[in-house]
Parts: C-alpha cells; structure tokens; sequence
C-alpha cells in the first residue's frame, strides 16, 4: 500500500541515529567473556564504593601493635594482620576505593589531554602539527616510569591530588598520537568537507563531527589507561614515593607484607589478586 510505504519511510527517517559509543557498547556485551570481565570489574567498584559499609574494621586502626601483629588468617581477620596490627582486609577493600580513584582520576587527565593535543595537532597540519610532534617525540623518549621516579622523589610527602596529577599529566602522550592518525584520516571525509562547505567553524566540526568517531579507540585507551596506572601506583606506593601511610593503598599493602619476610606474607598476597584482578580483566 502506498500509505504504508510512505508511514514505514518516515518511521526509518526519524529513528535516531546510533552513537559510535553505544555501538562499541552492544559489541563489546556480545562476548561472554567480555560479560564476566565487567561482572568481576563491576565487584570490585562495588566493593570500593561500599568500603564503610562493608570493611570489618578501621584500616587505620592498630588495637594491639603486640599481640595482634602479623596474625594468619582467620574467622576474626580473614586476611589476616599486618605488622602494625592492622585488618588486612579491611586495608585492601578500602585500598580498591583509593586505587580506583587514583586511575580513573589520573586517566581521565591524560585523555582530556591527549584527545585535546592529538586532536589540534592533526586538524592543523602544517608546521604546528610537525612542531607539536617534534615536542611529542621529545616526551615519548622519556621513560614515563623513571620521569615519576625523578619526579615524586623530590616530594616527600606528596598529597593524593598531585599524585593524580602526576599520573595524568605523564600518560597522555600515546594516546595523542593515536588521536592525530585518526583525525588525519578523517579530516578529508565526506561529512567533514560537507560541514565546512555549510560554514561550521573549526571547533564545531572537531566536537561534532570529528571526536564522535573516535571513540571507540579512546575507550580502549580509557581502559587500558586505568590498569597502567593502578600498576603504576602500586609500584610507586611500594617505593614509598606513592600513597602515604596510613592511607591504604594497594600498593603500600604489599609493601607492608614485604617488609617483614613471610611473617606477613598473607598481606602482601592478598594486595597483590587484588591488583591482578582488573588487569586480567581490562
């Protein structure tokens, strides 16, 4: 019927149009094992956010520094305690919240940097994008690791919010020059010579036209982002140039069990799954 062509038509016509990201989403949940991983991620956040409610004890608290020192584990301390007489897992779970925090934090510093440089750089052209390269280049041939080290070694103690600016500004730098590939490619597209011909401004067709399509490499980015800082942290709370005790922290939970032999080992094993769980699972 031609009444019916014409309803189902426009019914076609006016259905929204699918985001990029909704479209990498429904992807990503049609593989089971990408549904268990975000299950067991899911558990961990869960468990950070809810740490008061659900922490036996005070992660700070140190009732006996005598008695109840570097305890195995049992039905009272199911991880057991460290040596400073303190609840391991109590420690750990408040330890998921911080350390959470500190890698979506410092990530999403380095991917509002990185989207923002790699993004300017390639739409550009030109000399301002061979300059922003060359001074890229620069960075990438400082090991991101040993520029922290030399970084947070001048500052003993260090607060949790420039630890997360640290982090952030020191991991954008790949993530940028993935951003500028893609924007190179794209730049000349269809759609974008149709908007500039329309008279959309610079900033316009990036936010618009241009970063829409790039999502699916900034959440694999994000992703994988969030587990190299949550390593990263934990590696430089083990050096003690990280979190700051008493602050539990994944890392300095390790550090405590490996300060005193396998009197403590319970402790430091059970930061370490921890830290391995979101790893396994990015």
């Amino acid at each position: 019927m031609p009444g019916q062509t014409q309803d189902s038509a426009a019914t076609s016509v006016a259905r929204p149009r699918e985001s990029p990201l909704a479209i990498g989403l429904r992807r990503i949940l049609r593989k089971p094992s990408s549904r268990v991983a975000l299950f067991v991620l899911g558990i961990i956040v869960l468990v950070g956010i809810l740490a008061p409610l659900i922490a036996p004890y005070d992660p700070a608290a140190q009732p006996d520094i005598v008695a109840l020192k570097d305890l195995p584990p049992s039905l009272a301390h199911p991880f057991g305690t460290d040596p400073y007489s303190r609840d391991v897992l109590s420690r750990v779970i408040y330890g998921a919240r911080l350390s959470l925090m500190i890698g979506i934090l410092a990530t999403i510093v380095s991917l509002t940097l990185g989207v923002a440089y790699g993004a300017i750089s390639g739409y550009a052209g030109g000399v301002l994008d061979a300059l922003m390269m060359r001074l890229l280049d620069a960075f990438l041939s400082i090991p991101r690791l040993l520029l922290l080290l030399g970084v947070l070694v001048a500052w003993p103690r260090l607060s949790i919010g420039a630890l997360v600016l640290f982090l952030g500004l020191t991991g954008w730098f790949g993530l940028s020059r993935i951003v500028r590939g893609q924007v190179l490619a794209l730049k000349h597209a269809e759609f974008v010579t149709a908007a500039r011909a329309l008279g959309a401004s610079r900033r316009r067709i990036l936010g618009r036209h241009l970063l829409p399509n790039l999502v699916s490499p900034i959440v694999v980015a994000a992703t994988l982002g969030v587990a190299h800082v949550i390593v990263l942290e934990a590696g430089l709370s083990y050096l003690g140039i990280g979190v700051p005790q008493p602050l539990a922290s994944w890392g300095n939970i390790i550090q405590d069990g490996s300060d005193h032999g396998d009197d403590a080992e319970h402790s430091g094993r059970s930061a370490a799954r921890r830290i391995r769980a979101p790893l396994i699972n990015r």
